[in-house]
Formats: structure tokens, sequence, C-alpha cells
């Protein structure tokens, strides 16, 4: 295949199908590819997952550094949104990882749209700080582990209905007084508050 036919047929084959391309095809695409093809290639796949299918037996044992970012979405009564990820029984921020050549802004408003289906723009998006270290180690059922460079975003103003697709089983705005236990993002909720108490004075 020529590198316009590679990435089309990345395109048309679904999620599932993609995250199961052998190492020996995603070889023989990179082969074919340039640079910005690969980075095109890397974000129609997903950036840690094309990672991954590029370490070959390694791909659950390899901890993955990633870069992302997440968001503190608050609604008028001053409560939070939080999402129950499908893929464990815990409740987080909307947020996710940088795609290459993205800035954190375009990653923050794209991750949101795409959990959320809320639209935000990039003038209402103030920066609360960037979280890395131990706190960030995330494992996920599949056997892969993470820490987390995140950038954390505050938001009040949104517009969109609010709807979730297959990441998440549920959303819902909670209160600072009445989190749910079972909490994924308790570091970047904490430093929340951190910045709530900077900013009351």
């Amino acid at each position: 295949m020529e590198s316009k036919q590679i990435l089309n047929y990345v395109k048309k084959i679904s999620k599932e199908e993609r995250m199961k391309l052998t190492y020996q095809e995603l070889v023989n695409f990179i082969n074919q590819l340039s640079t910005d093809e690969i980075i095109e290639l890397s974000n129609i796949i997903g950036y840690p997952v094309f990672t991954r299918l590029c370490m070959n037996e390694l791909k659950h044992k390899f901890v993955l550094l990633q870069d992302g970012a997440a968001a503190i979405i608050v609604n008028e009564n001053k409560e939070i949104l939080l999402q129950s990820r499908a893929d464990r029984n815990k409740w987080g921020l909307p947020g996710g990882c940088q795609e290459l050549g993205e800035t954190f802004e375009d990653t923050i408003i794209r991750e949101i749209k795409e959990e959320t289906n809320l639209d935000v723009l990039r003038k209402d998006l103030k920066l609360i700080d960037i979280i890395s270290g131990k706190s960030r180690k995330n494992e996920y059922p599949n056997g892969d582990v993470v820490i987390n460079n995140t950038v954390l975003y505050y938001i009040d103003t949104y517009k969109g209905k609010l709807k979730w697709d297959e990441e998440s089983k549920e959303m819902k705005f909670f209160s600072l007084d009445n989190l749910p236990l079972n909490q994924n993002d308790k570091d970047l909720i904490e430093r929340y508050r951190e910045y709530l108490n900077k900013t009351s004075y």
C-alpha cells in the first residue's frame, strides 16, 4: 500500500481493530511513511496505543510517561464534574493524553468535547497547575502502567448538553464536600482545593 492508502485504511478500521494491529503490520506501515505521516498515523490510532504497539512484546511491561490535560469543570452551584470510567470502578476528571503536535489547550478542548459533548473556548481555560510525580501513577486493567504529567485547567464557562461516550459509565456534578470515595484523581482535586484557597484571598 502507498502512504495515503495506509492512512485511509487505518482511519476506516474500528478502534478495536487499531488496537489489535500487529507489531509487524506497524513496522511495514511506518517504513513507508514520512515523519509527518507517522505523526498522523499516531494521532489516528491515539498516541498511547500507538506507542504501546511499537513496543511489541514489552508493551504492557514498559512504564510509559504520558503528557496530558485534565479539567475541573464547575457548574453554577460550584460543583465539579466527574466521570465514572468504563474500564474501572472509579470516578475521575474529564481529560486525556496529548496527541503529537497538539498544545495542551488543544488537548483539553478536544478531550472535553469527546468525553462530555461540552464546547469550551481557549479564552475560558484557566490554568491551575502542572501536576507530576508518583501521585500521577496509574495502572489499567489490561496491565498498562503509566505516569502522567497533567496540565490541570479550571473551566466555568462552557456550552452544550452533557453527554458521554463509551469511555464513561456516568457523569455527574459533585459538591467538594460530597465527593465519591472511589476517586481516580485525588491529587488533582486536592490541587484544586489549594487553588481555591489561594484565589479566595
